[in-house]
């Protein structure tokens, strides 16, 4: 590796390791070995290792889906030298829509926002378009696509209800009476219950006998309230499944159903989280399946987008990242406990994705790395 072509160059970046917290004993010496670092094909925006400040603002929270993707979020971008500040607001929309308001009238150069579902978030987002950040969104409202500027990610939502409801079906036979666990209002449920909508269509031996859904801080104790209710108004036999169309509802549901004593009920879910493979790997646990993409990732793949928006390279108005199907019996068959770290032993291609990372991130990262 070539060494900076102008001293200077290395004071900036040292000094900006300073200002981010890299100030220790240990991070100096880092820092000098990293400093052969050729910046030569990193964008202008970063060459001088200026970085960027990025605020992540998520509506909903008090899950380890958001803690996982606030800390794929905040791990991408610190690796690219950025400083990243991250806030939920725990399902409360005037606290979510207040933090955009008072973080756009900050020093900060580009935004992750999730979960934006109405048309407020479209205004808040034009503002700071207006301002000139840059932002990239989240399971959020589908117009902002069509926001100037903006993209709009995804879990491919459409493949993962599929995935959990072909599953549910095949090992039904086309015959089962469910309990559908669902929320209107978010626009990642919206798409779930048009191929759920589509599923009961094709498959009219598949019948819905009871629903519940609601998002607060407390779903999934609400929803454990709600599923022991319906397990007694029905007798052994009478229910086959529930879908679960959020893991949220699907920890709810398994307690009750365990603590009903029926565990002839077998659910099959959306989403992914530590808390999740701990309950699908318990014996006689009746959550077998469950359709997820890695919210880690997510926060990384959003990070890179923000990065070139940054650096002024072109982006997409809109991006959706690949599902897959976790599968209990996988799961129990590994000689370890699986976790999201550990998870892509058993499911191939888990938590990996080069999408959107240029060889110039490669490069900040290594001269970054602690």
């Amino acid at each position: 590796m070539k060494k900076f072509i102008k001293s200077a160059a290395v004071s900036v970046v040292a000094l900006s390791l300073l200002l981010t917290g890299c100030s220790s004993g240990s991070d100096t010496i880092n820092a000098r070995k990293h400093e052969k670092v050729s910046f030569d094909n990193v964008p202008k925006r970063f060459a001088k290792g200026q970085g960027a400040r990025i605020k992540v603002i998520r509506k909903i929270g008090g899950d380890d889906h958001t803690a996982q993707f606030l800390a794929g979020a905040k791990a991408e971008g610190e690796a690219l030298g950025f400083t990243v500040d991250t806030y939920t607001a725990n399902g409360d929309t005037a606290k979510f829509h207040d933090a955009i308001a008072q973080a756009a009238e900050e020093n900060y150069d580009g935004f992750i926002i999730s979960h934006g579902d109405d048309a407020a978030t479209i205004n808040d987002i034009k503002k700071l378009r207006e301002k000139g950040k840059s932002v990239v969104t989240f399971d959020s409202n589908p117009d902002l696509a069509k926001v100037d500027g903006v993209t709009l990610t995804s879990q491919d939502d459409e493949a993962l209800a599929k995935l959990a409801l072909d599953q549910l079906v095949k090992e039904n036979k086309g015959k089962a009476n469910i309990v559908y666990l669902w929320v209107d209002g978010f626009p990642p449920m919206v798409r779930r219950n048009a191929v759920y909508k589509e599923t009961l269509k094709n498959n009219p031996g598949i019948k819905e006998i009871e629903r519940f859904g609601v998002a607060s801080a407390d779903t999934s104790v609400q929803t454990q309230n709600a599923v022991t209710a319906m397990l007694n108004k029905h007798k052994k036999g009478e229910i086959d499944a529930v879908f679960a169309t959020w893991d949220a509802f699907a920890i709810g549901a398994a307690r009750a159903i365990k603590e009903a004593g029926r565990n002839e009920i077998k659910i099959y879910g959306i989403d992914v989280s530590n808390a999740d493979l701990q309950e699908i790997q318990k014996k006689d646990s009746p959550w077998k399946y469950t359709a997820a993409v890695d919210p880690k990732l997510i926060g990384a793949v959003d990070m890179r987008i923000l990065s070139k928006k940054l650096a002024g390279e072109k982006t997409p108005p809109t991006y959706d990242l690949k599902a897959s199907l976790v599968s209990q019996k996988d799961l129990q068959k590994s000689n370890e406990g699986v976790n999201m770290v550990n998870l892509s032993k058993e499911i191939k291609g888990w938590g990996k994705s080069e999408a959107f990372e240029e060889d110039w991130m490669k490069t900040l990262k290594d001269h970054y790395q602690k």
